[in-house]
């Protein structure tokens, strides 16, 4: 299916019952609210509950999605489940997902690239569509990322919360899509910097999962530049600039860096979507929690300029430009 546009269809999204505020967590690691706030934004984030697994929260952000996309199961050929914290080594996280809506055609993957995760997921589908490969997808971003935290490591366990993202993408002949899809993606890797955020184990290594390792330092002093990259890469490839755009949704990592790279690349912060201070960061739901937020408090609307924006362990990082 040549000449065509991978268009956003609906979004939907997920957050476990339980708030974890700054506050509760003073009462288990040397931190307070105020400490917390002004290193990082974050005031709340949510824990999933016993018994909830990523392949639960992925399922209910897919309803949400299927349901403003005004689509039955039946009618999607592809899921992508990006995620860090798969509820199995495998199947497949996705193939999980697939079975839970009785989907008994297409195909259905997990794609890991950490807090990249769902950029690089949307720009795979809208590869895949490109290559005849599916005409209609989930795009699902999910996590339980505190069941891979150190709770004595004020360092890392404040950062992280758990939550799922989804879109529908379906691929539209370009002639008829009016202007609207993903207009380009960069994606980068850089491993060398592997060890600045981490896991101390993994199944080949040490037959678990292990717990996040972060060096702080490092990942800020790399994250402004590697964002703004991709970013500005993709308004090249799609021959736009800052000045076009409608709305900046970058991962939610830290608000320090989410302003530093707004200014850096000349995106004023009243168009930069900013939910961290509530969730967190959700690693690779991070960016369709943002979407969802923006698209139901009526701030995305049909027309505008997106861009999408993630960086994560790897280092991976990358951008996705989209007319919605």
């Amino acid at each position: 299916m040549s000449g065509v546009r991978s268009i956003v269809r609906g979004v939907g999204s997920y957050l476990p019952e339980r708030v974890l505020t700054n506050d509760d967590l003073s009462k288990i690691v040397d931190t307070s609210d105020q400490w917390i706030v002004q290193r990082t934004g974050i005031s709340e984030r949510r824990v999933a509950a016993d018994g909830e697994t990523t392949s639960t929260l992925a399922l209910h952000a897919a309803r949400q999605a299927l349901a403003a996309a005004e689509m039955e199961p039946a009618e999607i050929d592809l899921i992508i489940v990006a995620t860090t914290t798969p509820d199995r080594t495998f199947p497949a996280t996705a193939a999980l997902v697939q079975e839970e809506l009785g989907i008994g055609e297409g195909f259905a993957f997990d794609l890991q690239a950490v807090c990249t995760g769902f950029v690089y997921s949307v720009a795979t589908a809208d590869s895949l569509f490109k290559n005849s490969m599916g005409s209609r997808a989930l795009v699902i971003g999910a996590e339980t990322i505190t069941r891979i935290l150190d709770w004595t490591d004020r360092a890392t366990c404040v950062l992280f919360g758990d939550g799922a993202g989804a879109i529908v993408l379906e691929a539209v002949p370009e002639a008829e899509a009016d202007g609207r899809g993903v207009l380009a993606s960069r994606l980068r890797a850089d491993g060398s910097h592997w060890d600045k955020l981490y896991t101390d184990g993994g199944t080949s290594l040490t037959r678990s999962a292990g717990l996040v390792q972060m060096q702080g330092r490092e990942v800020f002093r790399h994250a402004v530049g590697m964002m703004s990259d991709v970013v500005s890469g993709a308004f090249q490839d799609a021959g736009y600039c800052a000045d076009d755009l409608d709305w900046f949704v970058p991962h939610q990592a830290n608000r320090r860096i989410i302003d530093a790279a707004s200014k850096r690349l000349g995106i004023p912060l009243d168009k930069t979507v900013v939910t961290i201070d509530r969730h967190a960061n959700t690693s690779a739901a991070s960016v369709p929690l943002a979407l969802d937020t923006a698209v139901h408090d009526g701030r995305i609307k049909r027309g505008d300029l997106v861009m999408i924006e993630a960086m994560g362990g790897g280092f991976t990082w990358g951008a996705s430009l989209i007319r919605w």
